[in-house]
């Protein structure tokens, strides 16, 4: 059974008749099987004795992704699509403003009740406003992509994952449950339809066409899951002690598939729970877990958290006082962009982060903290790394990633440090430190000078 927990109404509309098609709204959690709220709105159907439709909206632009992280998702929704079909479960894709083109679609079909899966980020919720403006009509917002649901957790902004962390503890054993098997849905007059091509949908598109499509990476739930068993088998024994290391190809690559939904975490989750506990499956849960979930707690009860006045009050203070520091070097967004500064493992970074769409989350604190460096102020140095981090990285427009560059610029769940220049408290990182920790000549080897072969 669903805990009711994981389930929040939205909207509710009295009617005699429950008539007409219960509808899920797919939209952050893109995937046909351990979906709550694909679940929960078959159920629903079921229960009503009324087919179920699942609708997605795409938009024409999102957030400055680009044609990468566009054809990534469209590729995963080609498959989701096939796994629905085979349920009975018709799956159609709307082009146009998302709130407009849903909310016609449910007025035209004349839909009795619509499931949407939650999304902290303030885009989602407006969304979500504006199609509960335009009618009357039963909604039910359903946490797919937390174990622990968001606003069951914790009903405030949390500290720091110190804070957080024996809440999700405490109710994890209540929600790690394996999400029940979708059955087929019974015949209706909405019937399975093909999917435009891909090609004929990206040209629909306004967005950058220039950042090129990823090859190195399937997209998909298959690939996702696959992906999942590789790592858990092959890396997850070494993680606590080579993840940090960029030359050492430890990492889990699972977090574009997180990021669009494709895989479940909680199926992932699942999955260690059956090894032996370790420091090593500690380390990756920590992660998957308690910083994934507390990412979503900032940006569900920090509507700033694209901006610097998220950043805690002692991070605001101590950034203020150091605001007129000098700065050794200050660099342009487009000399950034280029990867063209003075420091060749930043540089390297960069050219990581073009080239495969996903740069080593150890060096990425480095990245942020160096665009913070030689940034002429905090918000600027903010809105350069969010502009870079979404147009390059798969998993960008993500809770991880805001959450991620405001721990970097602005002490976000952390502690204040010893004071320096530029950065005050704020903790720090530099070259020689970095140097230390692995072989950034094998890094920078890797992802050369874009006019020099890459051994990548």
């Amino acid at each position: 059974m669903m805990d009711q927990r994981r389930i929040r109404i939205v909207q509710t509309i009295e009617s005699s008749a429950q008539n007409g098609p219960v509808v899920y709204w797919m939209s952050r959690d893109q995937r046909a099987e351990d979906n709550w709220a694909l679940y929960y709105a078959q159920q629903t159907a079921l229960k009503q004795n009324q087919p179920l439709v699942v609708l997605f909206a795409l938009a024409s632009d999102f957030l400055g992704a680009t044609l990468r992280q566009y054809g990534f998702m469209l590729r995963g929704l080609t498959e989701t699509f096939q796994k629905l079909a085979e349920k009975n479960i018709p799956f159609y894709l709307l082009t146009g403003p998302p709130a407009k083109v849903i909310a016609g679609w449910l007025q035209t079909n004349s839909a009795n009740t619509v499931i949407i899966d939650f999304d902290p980020l303030k885009i989602k919720t407006l969304w979500k406003k504006e199609l509960l403006q335009k009618l009357n009509i039963t909604c039910y917002e359903v946490d797919a992509h937390n174990i622990v649901p968001c606003w069951t957790a914790s009903g405030k902004l949390e500290y720091a994952a110190y804070t957080i962390r024996p809440k999700i503890q405490r109710l994890l054993s209540e929600f790690l449950l394996p999400v029940p098997a979708i059955s087929v849905q019974p015949s209706s007059d909405f019937a399975v339809q093909p999917l435009p091509p891909i090609a004929k949908l990206l040209a629909q598109l306004t967005v950058d066409t220039n950042v090129s499509e990823i090859t190195w990476l399937k997209p998909g739930s298959s690939a996702g899951q696959k992906a999942a068993l590789t790592f858990i088998e092959e890396k997850l024994p070494y993680y606590d002690s080579q993840s940090n290391d960029p030359t050492k190809n430890m990492q889990s690559n699972l977090s574009p598939y997180l990021h669009f939904g494709q895989i479940s975490a909680q199926k992932i989750v699942l999955l260690i729970k059956k090894m032996q506990a370790s420091s090593a499956t500690e380390s990756f849960l920590e992660e998957l877990i308690i910083r994934r979930e507390l990412a979503d707690n900032f940006c569900f009860y920090q509507a700033n958290y694209d901006k610097t006045t998220a950043f805690p009050a002692w991070a605001q203070k101590t950034l203020q006082e150091h605001l007129d520091d000098s700065r050794d070097y200050l660099y342009t967004v487009e000399t950034l962009e280029q990867a063209l500064t003075h420091d060749p493992l930043w540089n390297a970074a960069q050219r990581q982060m073009i080239t495969t769409g996903k740069m080593h989350g150890y060096v990425r604190m480095y990245w942020a903290k160096k665009i913070f460096e030689w940034s002429q102020t905090p918000a600027n140095a903010m809105t350069t790394a969010i502009y870079l981090n979404d147009k390059y990285q798969l998993d960008g427009r993500d809770p991880n990633g805001y959450a991620g560059i405001a721990w970097s610029m602005g002490g976000l769940h952390d502690r204040a440090w010893s004071e320096r220049n530029i950065f005050g408290k704020i903790r720090y990182m530099n070259f020689n430190g970095m140097k230390r920790k692995f072989s950034i000549q094998t890094y920078m080897d890797t992802y050369p000078p874009f006019n020099q072969p890459s051994i990548f």
